[in-house]
């Protein structure tokens, strides 16, 4: 972790509690959950095993987020650029892997001294991340993680039958590819991407459970399958949705299609506004952290923003005079023409509204003196 680390305050942690986890019943129906509960089903088929849910809490403890999953002290993921600190010592979960040392160790405690063990854990749950705003990207995204805990070892080939089921039972027929990835939680980790509509997209990432995380939560000796899943994105590949912000949307002709896992119909879409800005921000700046502060400064307004991108980035030693003086950028800074594309889904935005929705942005992200 990096030497200067910033706290969430009370209203900051207040109202990220306050967004409404879709994978949580207690919450409320949402498609989230079938999505969710049909991978289970037909993993659980497959094998013949017992099921755990374990639904742990948003504020975890820093060691089950990154030590206890072997994540090393100085890892970049650990820095609070993209981590959200609550304390030294806890945070929001980064992922829902935080959920799986405490259900590793519940396991432990629960198991028989005699006999075999064959267990899923499931694992659900809202994470906290600092993220580009995009079509695909959001700051709270809903996971799965999926782990297949025995008291045998486990191989490629297991995991093979557990990419196979999945893909059977929620994307079938569609195009896939696997890739070697290096998690410190799994051996010969793997991100599966699949193809719906000519572009890849990312689906989840799975291995072999490492055996260091398995014998600190005291199941020396077991094997392992470890898989964590993107379920809004995977609900829009069922679904057939092109907006992440869809997912959580009040109006009723969308948020009635988002009780079941039929194929989405759109209603009539608004049109978008495009605002850019040109401003001078330090130079460690990028889509993610831009994207947080401006979710951070707009609030619930931040729902009528539908993408922030970096068009272009310009460092302070190859700006003009006079463009240093406008924005009154100071040297280590960097000039970013940003693209701000503002769509409401429920109503079309008046130019007053937008450009005081691109003022608001402007005062979030501009780090320059003018």
């Amino acid at each position: 972790m990096s030497r200067t680390v910033s706290y969430l305050s009370p209203a900051q942690l207040r109202d990220a509690l306050g967004v409404r986890d879709l994978s949580d019943p207690a919450a409320g129906p949402h498609a989230i959950q079938v999505l969710a509960g049909r991978a289970v089903e037909a993993l659980a088929r497959a094998w013949s095993c017992e099921v755990r849910w374990y639904r742990g809490p948003e504020v975890v403890p820093v060691a089950d987020n990154y030590d206890r999953l072997g994540y090393a002290a100085g890892a970049i993921t650990r820095e609070a650029r993209y981590t959200r600190y609550v304390s030294a010592g806890q945070m929001l979960r980064s992922h829902s892997t935080a959920m799986i040392p405490p259900a590793l160790r519940q396991l432990a405690r629960d198991r028989q001294a005699a006999g075999d063990l064959d267990v899923l854990l499931a694992c659900p749950g809202m994470a906290y991340r600092r993220d580009a705003i995009d079509w695909q990207h959001t700051g709270t995204p809903h996971q799965l993680d999926l782990w297949r805990i025995t008291s045998r070892p486990m191989s490629d080939t297991d995991l093979d039958e557990m990419i196979s089921v999945l893909l059977g039972a929620l994307v079938p027929g569609l195009p896939y590819r696997q890739e070697p990835r290096v998690h410190p939680y799994t051996e010969r980790g793997r991100q599966v991407d699949v193809r719906p509509d000519g572009r890849w997209v990312e689906v989840w990432e799975c291995g072999l459970a490492h055996p260091g995380v398995l014998a600190a939560a005291g199941l020396a000796g077991c094997g392992g399958l470890a898989l964590g899943m993107g379920l809004d994105r995977m609900l829009m590949l069922v679904k057939g949705i092109g907006d992440i912000r869809l997912l959580r949307s009040a109006d009723p002709r969308i948020a009635g299609q988002m009780c079941d896992l039929a194929a989405y119909r759109p209603v009539s879409s608004m049109p978008p506004v495009t605002r850019d800005l040109s401003v001078a921000v330090d130079a460690g700046e990028d889509e993610e952290t831009l994207g947080d502060r401006v979710r951070d400064a707009l609030g619930a307004g931040a729902s009528c923003v539908e993408e922030v991108s970096v068009l272009s980035a310009t460092p302070y030693d190859g700006l003009p005079a006079a463009a240093i003086r406008r924005l009154g950028a100071r040297p280590g800074q960097q000039n970013l023409l940003v693209r701000v594309v503002l769509r409401d889904l429920e109503q079309t935005l008046t130019n007053e509204a937008a450009n005081a929705l691109r003022d608001r942005i402007y005062l979030a992200i501009h780090q320059g003196s003018e």
